[in-house]
């Protein structure tokens, strides 16, 4: 906020600095701090880093989850339709949607398809059966949590 007769900064980014920091506050920002936990990588949905990313709110953790659910069946389906070429950014888009839910064993799942189809394996449909596999146990778990809530 500025004051009356006070100059105001004319550069974009001096102009977006406050914003920028008020977008971030609350966020981790160490690898220590995004790294999942032995734990929480044994479950399908990591429920605090879930939290830490919505800043404990609930109806935008709901909202994610709904959102990653439906993600993971379009993308899926797409990766089982996808030419081979196709499949590693595929697979990409749904590994970063899962490390931002917090589903680290689709995010793992995803990345494996994504090195299978980068290296030219020809038995990719493995690495995707096994993502699908990850993916429904997620999807059964967000079912499952908002049917709760």
């Amino acid at each position: 906020m500025f004051l009356i007769g006070e100059p105001v900064p004319t550069s974009p980014e001096h102009a977006l600095e406050p914003m920028g920091r008020a977008l971030t506050m609350g966020l981790p920002t160490t690898a220590a701090e995004t790294a999942p936990s032995r734990a929480s990588i044994e479950r399908p949905i990591d429920l605090v880093h879930l939290a830490r990313m919505t800043l404990g709110d609930r109806g935008l953790e709901r909202e994610v989850l709904a959102l990653f659910d439906r993600q993971a069946t379009v993308l899926l389906s797409r990766l089982r339709a996808s030419p081979p070429g196709a499949v590693t950014a595929v697979a990409h888009t749904l590994k970063g949607s899962a490390r931002g839910v917090g589903a680290w064993r689709v995010a793992d799942a995803a990345e494996a398809v994504e090195r299978a189809a980068s290296a030219g394996e020809a038995d990719v449909s493995a690495a995707i059966s096994r993502l699908a596999a990850v993916a429904e146990e997620a999807r059964a778990v967000i079912a499952e949590l908002l049917r709760a809530n």
